[in-house]
Parts: structure tokens; C-alpha cells; sequence
């Protein structure tokens, strides 16, 4: 029996699977719907469809946090915190979001936690973590109670200036432990050891509205498994799902974490090191932006409405999937998303109950997508599809084909729209960066992105569909640990002292992942003195000396000018300052190894049917089984293969490269 490794992606339509032989290398892929109730079940369903195997270890990338934070499934969720700061979350950051001229207009969402169920405590610590009020235990016991009796049962503690000390926090614990058991409890000094108040409180309570579903997932999980198994973090890293109960947290962006990366190991071996990876599923698309092979790493992202400073591959998340509605605004324009009919009903096409028009009922009306879907697994009924266009272009007064064009016309503005977030924002050009379009619904619009952004190339790998799930096998094991320290005058033996404490701190949790030889990579936050946020530069390892200062501030003036088209170097009006101190320990994993394709022999039979691009086109349909390395398709074409398909418009071109990506082009 084989001996494999198996990554499995449950996203919001299907939950794809890949196993990987650790003797061949050899890579099989497959997919199931998934099951939104509970995603337990197709997860295993999933590696059941790979038959007997000897499976070694088993990666995860999950939605379980993803879609809580996504949906406001937020309850009964408590917030401990410092006498005289009971209004931080009310006050927050008085920022208004994009959309709104001025914030006349807007009207602030309901805090994570309800002001009635924020409770203080006194005690106070100095910006340097020198005590200055005593912690008062009395008042901490009698808040503890005061929860118990409520029957709040989540619960998030977040002291002022504990980045620098977190005793009080520790006590704080300690007390809830003691008087209220039941209590799920999250430490800002365990979740997130930097400064700034809000920020590190609504982090912290992310992580403790989330903890109770993903114990209890990974509980189900582990049981109907019977194996260990790891999950995959937001950072580009894998953790043992008994580590990450303890930081759920870090998940948040697990299942687009593993597709940037997969897409980034893909692109690069076949010569394309930095990219644009779109990663197209059911409910949403995700975008990510690789340089030099490695995706960008954020502190500043969110989900949802929730800012979360935890340290993220950089992914803008658009509801623009194959499951995304169209619909008609009060105004009358047709809009798409973010609304998803998900996997359960799902789109009208599947026959399942679907009532509302989706992108990919506007696939399947104009031909672009076969009458099946993974093979013939899932029929498709083009009859309701159909009925459903003509019924939403009768309510907008346009014929049937100009209404499903406008359907995905919008969706592709809207992918457009988050790839320019990316990259025009960033101050990158997009015309520099090929596409890597990957995941059921990725590849549907390659041709027009390519109009839209001026793309020179998209490129779609093989198995499109489960680039994610392979992405999974492709990470090594990472945990992420900061410390704020802010000085403008940095002394190199505390800086020293404090990545020792940071790297000792990773070398424990490594090894209770079985590695005994872990990396340690260093980074850190600067910024010009009188700035309100810094930049995050890489820190060379080794002594740390006065080379190895000059080495960073020079790293952080290229960055800074990269980002902000200046950069005061040499002008002593312009100190910088430091400002946080990072870790990432990492234990390396063996990556499976990506093969070049030997020439195919699937014999395919010549099959054509219309297809609506500009115009209805008499169409020849290809396998992608049965392109070998440099064969090219000129369009109107479509290429399809079990689990994606690629319409490839009049005036482009598809070439198969010797890895079996199809790279498509203008002209």
C-alpha cells in the first residue's frame, strides 16, 4: 500500500483533495461538494474518494474561523480589560471606510463586544512594563463571577502596556481559570505581544470568539480521522491542529494562504518567479501578489469588519465566485455578489433548489461550461439556467445573451477591482506581473482580465482546481513572535536579548513538532520619527553589531522608497525608529517535486458545440488530457478537464509549456 501525504481545501462550493507520493512523487487529485453543516464531512468524504491508502500525514486548510468572522456569528463574547479604558472598542480608530464621503454619512457597526459585557479591572502597567498599580485580584475574582453568572463563556482580556509585561494578564487567567472553568480565555500577550490597545483588543477577542467552534471542529475532526493532522495558518505556515486550538486565530486566511503559496512554487518553476495569483472558488475570489516567489506578508489585514494584526499573506477577498447572485439594485442596475448561493442550494443549474441567477448559471447559459461538472459527477441542468436568465432579462428590458455577458463582465471588474488593490495601490504596475488564475471558476475569465488589466499572460496550472489543496503539501511549519520595543536610539545588547528570548520561545513550540534543527528568520518594524506606521524590513541573522544595524536601516529606506517614492537617508532631520522585533521560526519540510510532463497519449474525440463569446461560435471543445507540452489552441476554443475549464476568446492563443500550464495570450 502507498504511503502518501494528503492535503484536502475545503472552501465554500467544494473541498478538494491531493495526495502526494512520498516514494514516487506522483500527485492525485479529487473533489467533493462541500458541506457547509458541517465540513467534517466532506473533508472526510473526500480522502475516502482516494480509496485504500497508507496516508503518513494530513494537511488542512479550513473556512471554520474564515466564515464565523465573515458571517457575524459573534455571541456571547466578554472583554476584560483596564480600569478607565472600558470604551476603547466604542472609541476605536476614527477612520471612515472607503465609500462614504465623510462620516456624516456613516454610521459606525455594532462593537465585537457590546459595551454591557466589557467588564475592568484595576491595576496599571508602564509603557515599559514597570508596575504602577498593583493588580487587583479582588475586583478580578468579582468580574470573573459576574460572567460565570451570565453565562459568558468566551472571553477576551487585553491590559494596557502588557505587550511589555504580561504578569497582570497572567493573573487575570489564572483567576478566571479558578472561579469560571467553563470559560474559553484569550490573552492579548499570548495572541498578539505588540503595542497599539485596539488593535491588540480586537485581535484578541477574534481569537476567543473563534476558539470554542474551532475546538470543537478539530475535536470532530480528529476523531472520525484517527490520525494527527496539521492546519494551515494565515501566515504561510502549518501548525498540529492540537498547537492550533490554542491560536485559531491564525487560520483565518487558511485556505487562500495555501493557494497563494501553491500558485508561487508553480509559477516559478516554470519561469515566472513574480506573479498575480487569482484563486477563483464558489463563494469568493481571492488575489495575492508574489515577488521573487514569495507572496507579500501583512500585518494590517482583517476579515470582515475585524482588523486582525496577526502576521498574513497580503490577500484581498472579493465576493466575485461561481456561486456569486446577480441581482437587480433598488435602482434598477444589475449588480453580482457578494451573496453566494454556496454549495447548499448552490447555483439554479445544479437542480438543487437554487432560486436566484448565478455566474455560473451565466457560464453554462452561453456554453462556456460543459453540461457536467468533475467529469459527469454533477450533472448541470442548462433548462433551469436558462429559465432563470430569461426571467432576470425580462425584469432588466435586454435579451438573454446581453444579460449573461453583463453577468460576468461584472464579475471580472470586480476581480479586476481587487487585483488593482494589490498592485496599483502598492505602486506596482500590472502590466509587469503574468496571472496564475487557478480554482473551479479562475480560469473562466482569463481572457478578460488579460482586456481589462493589459496582463501580459494568464497562466493556468493543471488541476486548477486543487492548486490550494496542493499548496498545502508546499509549506513548512512556521510560527510568528513579536515584541515591541520602540527607541530611536536601538542599544544592539537589548535588541540581542530580545531575538533570543523571541527565538527561544520559537524553539519550544518547534520542537514539540518533532524538529530539532528549526530556522529562524528576523524581521522588523521601522519607521522616519513622527510617523504613525512602519515598515517591515527583513533583519539579517548573526551577531547583531554595527553592521548588521546599518544592514536594516538601509533595507528599510529601499522599502520605504519602494512603497512611498521617497526616503531620507542621509538627513539627520529624519531619524528612524524602531519599533517592533520579529521572529518566524520555521521547521523546513521535503516540498513535492514538480515534473515536466511527458507527451500525453489520451486520444480524444472531436467534439464542438456553441458557445456565445461576442458572438454564438460553432466551437471546437478540447481535453486538456490530451494537449501535449507546445501544443497551442488558437480561439474561440474552449479546453476542459475535471475539475475547471478554460473559454479561450476569439483573438487569443493557448500554449502548453513542458510543466502542462496553459499560458494564454492575446494574439
Amino acid at each position: 500500500m502507498r504511503s502518501v501525504r494528503i492535503g484536502v481545501d475545503t472552501g465554500g462550493t467544494f473541498t478538494d483533495v491531493v495526495a502526494v507520493d512520498e516514494q514516487t512523487g506522483e500527485i492525485v487529485t479529487t473533489k467533493t461538494p462541500s458541506t457547509p453543516a458541517n465540513p467534517a464531512d466532506g473533508f472526510v468524504a473526500g480522502i475516502e474518494k482516494l480509496g485504500e491508502l497508507d496516508v503518513g500525514s494530513v494537511v488542512h486548510g479550513t473556512t471554520v474561523a474564515t466564515n464565523q468572522l465573515l458571517e457575524d456569528r459573534i455571541a456571547d463574547l466578554g472583554f476584560i480589560t483596564t480600569e478607565g479604558f472600558e470604551f476603547i472598542l466604542e472609541i476605536a480608530r476614527q477612520s471612515v471606510p472607503d465609500g462614504y464621503g465623510n462620516s456624516y454619512f456613516w454610521v459606525k457597526p455594532p462593537r465585537i463586544v457590546p459595551v454591557h459585557l466589557v467588564k475592568t479591572v484595576g491595576g496599571r502597567l508602564d509603557h515599559l512594563g514597570a508596575e504602577v498599580r498593583p493588580f487587583a485580584e479582588d475586583q478580578a475574582v468579582e468580574v470573573a463571577r459576574w460572567f460565570r453568572a451570565r453565562g459568558i463563556t468566551a472571553i477576551g482580556v487585553c491590559f494596557l502596556h502588557s505587550y511589555a509585561n504580561p504578569e497582570h494578564e497572567r493573573r487575570m487567567r489564572d483567576v478566571l481559570a479558578r472561579e469560571h472553568p467553563e470559560a474559553v480565555v484569550s490573552i492579548s500577550s499570548d495572541v498578539l505581544r505588540e503595542y497599539r490597545e485596539y488593535e491588540r483588543s480586537v485581535t484578541t477577542l477574534v481569537d476567543a470568539a473563534v476558539k470554542p467552534a474551532m475546538r470543537r471542529y478539530l475535536a470532530n475532526l480528529s476523531g472520525r480521522l484517527g490520525i494527527p493532522f496539521s492546519v494551515m495558518k494565515s501566515n504561510g505556515g502549518v501548525l498540529s491542529a492540537r498547537e492550533v486550538v490554542d491560536q485559531p486565530i491564525t487560520t483565518v486566511l487558511s485556505g487562500p494562504a495555501a493557494g497563494a503559496l501553491g500558485a508561487a512554487l508553480i509559477a516559478s518553476t516554470a519561469g515566472h518567479p513574480s506573479v498575480i495569483t487569482l484563486d477563483g472558488g464558489g463563494t469568493s475570489t481571492d488575489v495575492a501578489v508574489v515577488i521573487d516567489g514569495e507572496p507579500s506578508i501583512t500585518t494590517e489585514g482583517s476579515v470582515g469588519r475585524y482588523p486582525c494584526k496577526i502576521p498574513m499573506i497580503d490577500i484581498v477577498t472579493v465576493g466575485a465566485g461561481g456561486g456569486s447572485i446577480a441581482w437587480i439594485s433598488p435602482e434598477g442596475t444589475l449588480k453580482v455578489g457578494p451573496k453566494s448561493a454556496g454549495a447548499d442550494p448552490g447555483p439554479l443549474c445544479y437542480g438543487r433548489g437554487g432560486t436566484e441567477v448565478t455566474v455560473t448559471d451565466a457560464h453554462v447559459f452561453l456554453g462556456r461550461i460543459p453540461p457536467h461538472l468533475l467529469g459527469g459527477e454533477i450533472p448541470l441542468d442548462a433548462g433551469a439556467a436558462r429559465t432563470g436568465i430569461e426571467a432576470l432579462a425580462d425584469k432588466l428590458g435586454l435579451g438573454a445573451e446581453r444579460t449573461a455577458t453583463g453577468i460576468l463582465e461584472i464579475s471580472a471588474f470586480n476581480q479586476s477591482n481587487a487585483i488593482r488593490q494589490l498592485t496599483v495601490k502598492r505602486g506596482l504596475d500590472v502590466r509587469d506581473f503574468p496571472l496564475v488564475t487557478f480554482g473551479g471558476s479562475g480560469p473562466l475569465l482569463a481572457c478578460r482580465l488579460i482586456d481589462i488589466l493589459g496582463l501580459p499572460a494568464v497562466v493556468v496550472p493543471p488541476d486548477p482546481g486543487n492548486v490550494s489543496a496542493f499548496g498545502l503539501l508546499t509549506v513548512d511549519v512556521k510560527n510568528d513572535y513579536v515584541r515591541t520595543h520602540v527607541t530611536r536610539d536601538l542599544s544592539l545588547a537589548t535588541a540581542a536579548r530580545i531575538y533570543g528570548e523571541l527565538e527561544g520561545e520559537a524553539a519550544e513550540a518547534l520542537d514539540r513538532e518533532g524538529f530539532d534543527d528549526p530556522v529562524y528568520a528576523r524581521s522588523a518594524d521601522l519607521r522616519y520619527y513622527g510617523q504613525a506606521y512602519e515598515v517591515r524590513v527583513p533583519a539579517p541573522a548573526g551577531p547583531l553589531d554595527e553592521d548588521w544595524r546599518e544592514r536594516v536601516l538601509q533595507h528599510f529606506h529601499d522599502a520605504h522608497e519602494k512603497l512611498y517614492g521617497y526616503a531620507y537617508r542621509a538627513d539627520p532631520r529624519h531619524q528612524v525608529e524602531w519599533v517592533n522585533l520579529r521572529v518566524s521560526g520555521i521547521g523546513p519540510i521535503t516540498r513535492p517535486a514538480i515534473r515536466r510532463r511527458p507527451h500525453q497519449k489520451v486520444e480524444a474525440a472531436a467534439v464542438r458545440r456553441q458557445v456565445h463569446f461576442d458572438e454564438p461560435c460553432d466551437t471546437p471543445i478540447h481535453q486538456r488530457a490530451a494537449l501535449d507540452p507546445g501544443a497551442v489552441v488558437e480561439g474561440p476554443a474552449v479546453i476542459e478537464e475535471y475539475g475547471s475549464t478554460i473559454p479561450i476568446h476569439p483573438g487569443f492563443t493557448a500554449t502548453v509549456d513542458e510543466y502542462g500550464n496553459v499560458e494564454v495570450r492575446r494574439g
